[in-house]
């Protein structure tokens, strides 16, 4: 499946999750545990979530318009911002139920035949937690990120349920079911937290990651020794692209075309170099002093 889109992994994250939604409802309503109705209302937001990452990728897999000139990648921010923001209601709503259930515990009943379809709803999300993970490293997609991160969450979410299921009966302590589900939506508000604070990193134009900036600073450096200079280096993510600009200093003897097509070799190894990459050079001459004063990040017109 390597040459799939990422719009192809969104259809298998709503198909994983109408099925595990069937499997944890059934297993709540034979059981009556409020730990398996907090994971049933988890995969309930997994299919929100990957309804609204299908929108997501198909939006942002557009091309760039006149309006948009540099692409609508960042429409993949919105859907990890809405899948934080599902998180965080599903863990208020999975504390209120198991608060109230702490002070008024009930016995469990088909507590077998419960622990079967949570355990298969828990193999299908980590199966598909862990293809949607390899797909959204691959394609660069947050999306598949998000949703896999999610998912692999929901898992865990699973085997605290389960082991809450096997330990109430063989103790007789009831009031470990909602015990499990509040520690449930404790670890469910750290995901939605923990997207949240991706998404607005995405959103602020947030530069290339450490390693990958300094890729492009080792090819540059490798001109250094034809009096070639860069400054203004700037990079920024968007969604499964990165932007980077800077400035190539050359000797102001060199002809335009020479210089244009040292630009395009440039640009030619860094996208080579960082699959995906947008490329944007400013070609100015190095004797020059006015070429220097836009060497720095700020810098600003004033009247």
């Amino acid at each position: 499946m390597s040459n799939k889109s990422a719009r192809f992994y969104t259809l298998i994250s709503i198909a994983a999750a109408l099925i595990t939604i069937a499997l944890k409802a059934g297993a709540y309503f034979l059981t009556g545990s409020v730990g398996l109705l907090s994971d049933a209302a988890e995969s309930c937001v997994n299919l929100v979530a990957a309804l609204v990452a299908f929108w997501a990728v198909s939006y942002a897999a557009k091309p760039p318009d006149e309006k948009h000139a540099y692409g609508h990648f960042k429409a993949e921010y919105f859907s990890s911002g809405v899948e934080g923001a599902l998180i965080l209601v599903a863990a208020i709503s999975i504390a209120f139920a198991a608060w109230n259930r702490l002070f008024n515990p009930q016995e469990l009943e088909q507590i077998g035949l419960g622990l079967v379809l949570s355990l298969i709803a828990s193999v299908i999300n980590g199966i598909v937690a862990v293809v949607l993970l390899r797909a959204g490293k691959r394609l660069r997609s947050i999306t598949l990120k998000a949703d896999a991160h999610h998912l692999l969450t929901d898992v865990w979410t699973s085997v605290g349920v389960v082991i809450a299921l096997i330990t109430v009966p063989l103790t007789g302590w009831l009031i470990l079911d909602p015990l499990i589900a509040l520690a449930v939506a404790i670890n469910i508000v750290w995901a939605g937290v923990r997207l949240l604070r991706e998404t607005g990193a995405g959103l602020l134009d947030t530069g290339l990651p450490k390693e990958e900036q300094q890729i492009i600073k080792n090819i540059l450096t490798t001109y250094d020794s034809q009096n070639i200079q860069f400054h203004a280096l700037r990079t920024r993510v968007a969604g499964a692209r990165r932007f980077v600009s800077f400035h190539v200093l050359v000797p102001g003897e060199w002809t335009v075309k020479r210089g244009h097509a040292l630009c395009e070799e440039i640009e030619l190894t860094i996208i080579k170099a960082l699959p995906g990459t947008y490329v944007f050079t400013h070609l100015e001459p190095v004797e020059d002093p006015t070429s220097w004063n836009d060497q720095n990040l700020d810098r600003t017109v004033s009247n």
